[in-house]
């Protein structure tokens, strides 16, 4: 098991665990901070992100901006990414396409899966993340190429 999914699945056994664990990523990565994130789920393969319908998050239409959207499907591939592959390999992203299916109201969640990566693995991958609201109709998705290499050594 990866250091991260490990290290989630150690803290989500305490209360706010998991609260806490979105709060040190969104530390890590300060930008995702501005839509507080919790990371319900995190596993090889898989990530879960929520967010709570905040005036923060809203546009001049009164629903979830775009961008927030965006900011939500990109935490939930990188950090599933980041749990899933193996020490040897790094990502970053390099691009995003994404379709809004309706507006984004309410409590939103963007779910990310994949399957397991190969240690062997090298350059693109497309992340599928699929962004529902408490009906569970999809509301947008979004498809995150991440480029995958080996990591440097030292």
């Amino acid at each position: 098991m990866n250091r991260l999914a490990s290290l989630y699945a150690r803290v989500r056994r305490y209360p706010l665990g998991t609260r806490l664990f979105s709060r040190a990523v969104t530390w890590r990565a300060p930008y995702f901070a501005s839509i507080s994130p919790h990371i319900r789920e995190l596993r090889s393969g898989l990530c879960e992100v929520a967010i709570r319908d905040r005036r923060a998050v809203h546009n001049h239409l009164g629903t979830v901006n775009a961008i927030a959207l965006c900011a939500m499907c990109e935490l939930a591939a990188g950090t599933m990414v980041e749990a899933s592959l193996p020490t040897s390999l790094r990502w970053i992203p390099r691009g995003m396409s994404v379709r809004y299916l309706k507006k984004a109201e309410g409590a939103l969640l963007a779910r990310a899966e994949a399957p397991p990566f190969e240690a062997t693995l090298h350059g693109d991958v497309i992340v599928p993340v699929r962004v529902t609201n408490r009906a569970g109709e999809a509301v947008m998705e979004a498809d995150i190429t991440m480029y995958v290499s080996p990591r440097r050594t030292a």
